[in-house]
């Protein structure tokens, strides 16, 4: 139905806008005047229909599913889907049953949008930000293959080994950063009140102070009287940091630094290239093209300069050259990978080969967390000996010196 804004007089002295829909021009005034009103002017709303669709497009907007959720639905799913229950079906009940709302939410607009007419490959590539390309992609794969239940399960083990993959990652960098940020806030402490505190006992001594000591008490005084400086500057490198990662020219040059770090780049590599390996021997095995494989693979790297040479060799086989040789042209990919890889399409077992290459990759990437979690630990024990010597002298230099002079 049409809609009109209108603006109108009340009691003659003040002026109502207002919108109201109705059939056409007449009618709007005829119900304007019920309300009481005097109509002035009368307009059709032309852009009304326009900003309610998009409205309702919004409402009907999936959020992004955070993985434990993805997980989860992908379970249940596939093992509904194995019974051979209508997927409409499967999806009511999914909905009633959900322990989260993101799910619910999802199973809801999921249904009324296969309800309609979509097949579950449709409404998963339309709602594309709740699940990713790589979902969508290999569901469609598995649904014209007639195989949805075997795409599934493949997809959950994929999801499962991503999980698992991003738990060893975190767990590996979060030790190193909490005792970094504690030693800050120690290091702050110390400064704000403890050597303050002790500075009317040093000066009672006599002499010069050491120069250790005196930066100590002066950046002291300093927190102490500009301590609004350090929280703005502590609000300014978060968002910095935020910035550098978000914007795609700087996460550039920093993904680029940390293929240079030893072990950092290790640890990087590996992880990047157990889940790109993943998700193209799924897709492989779903009867996807190579070179759709590769696209889909490539979204799972987070490192910038890595996927850039994956999708030169996407473009590459597409020209067609092989797949090693592709891959080979990078100068990214480990030599036994592009050495599996070959012999995979040389003997017709590619996806053999892929899983075998995952499972080398893994267990890569098991040995470098190790590695970096042993180096690291006695790593951090230097950094913390450091500040507490530091520290140390900075309080104990001038009653070293008094004693002295005694």
């Amino acid at each position: 139905m049409p809609n009109f804004n209108y603006i109108a007089m009340k009691n003659n002295k003040n002026t109502v806008k207002g919108n109201i829909e109705a059939i056409d021009v007449k009618t709007a005034r005829m119900l304007i005047r019920k309300m009481g009103l005097n109509p002035v002017k009368i307009t059709e709303d032309t852009n009304f229909a326009e900003r309610e669709k998009r409205a309702r497009a919004k409402k009907n907007e999936l959020p992004a599913l955070p993985l434990k959720d993805k997980i989860d639905f992908t379970s249940t799913l596939q093992i509904l889907t194995q019974t051979g229950i209508p997927i409409i079906e499967t999806l009511a009940f999914m909905e009633e049953n959900a322990e989260t709302n993101n799910v619910k939410k999802v199973c809801h607009v999921l249904k009324q949008q296969i309800v309609n007419g979509s097949t579950l490959a449709e409404t998963l590539e339309r709602n594309r930000k709740a699940f990713g390309r790589v979902y969508s992609g290999l569901t469609r794969a598995g649904e014209d293959a007639g195989e949805l239940d075997v795409t599934l399960g493949r997809m959950l083990e994929l999801l499962k080994k991503q999980a698992s993959i991003k738990g060893r990652v975190i767990g590996a960098l979060v030790y190193p950063v909490f005792v970094i940020l504690l030693a800050c806030v120690v290091v702050l402490i110390m400064l704000a009140f403890v050597f303050p505190a002790f500075e009317s006992m040093f000066d009672s001594l006599g002499g010069k102070l050491p120069a250790v000591t005196r930066f100590c008490i002066d950046a002291g005084h300093f927190i102490q009287e500009f301590w609004w400086v350090i929280i703005i500057s502590i609000f300014v490198i978060i968002g910095s940091i935020i910035f550098i990662f978000k914007n795609e020219v700087t996460k550039k040059i920093v993904d680029r630094i940390v293929l240079r770090i030893p072990l950092l780049n290790g640890l990087m590599r590996f992880s990047n290239y157990s889940n790109f390996l993943a998700v193209l021997q799924v897709a492989y095995d779903a009867g996807i093209p190579v070179v759709n494989c590769l696209y889909l693979a490539n979204l799972t790297l987070d490192n910038a300069v890595l996927r850039e040479a994956i999708s030169a060799a996407a473009i590459r086989v597409q020209q067609g050259t092989n797949l090693s040789a592709a891959l080979k042209s990078t100068g990214q990919i480990p030599n036994m990978m592009l050495f599996m890889v070959a012999t995979g399409e040389q003997s017709g077992r590619l996806g053999e080969m892929l899983y075998n290459c995952t499972v080398y990759i893994d267990k890569k990437l098991d040995d470098i967390i190790d590695t970096f979690t042993k180096l690291v630990e006695p790593f951090m024990l230097i950094v913390i000996g450091a500040i507490v010597l530091f520290l140390a002298l900075a309080l104990y230099m001038p009653l070293f010196g008094a004693y002295n002079q005694m």
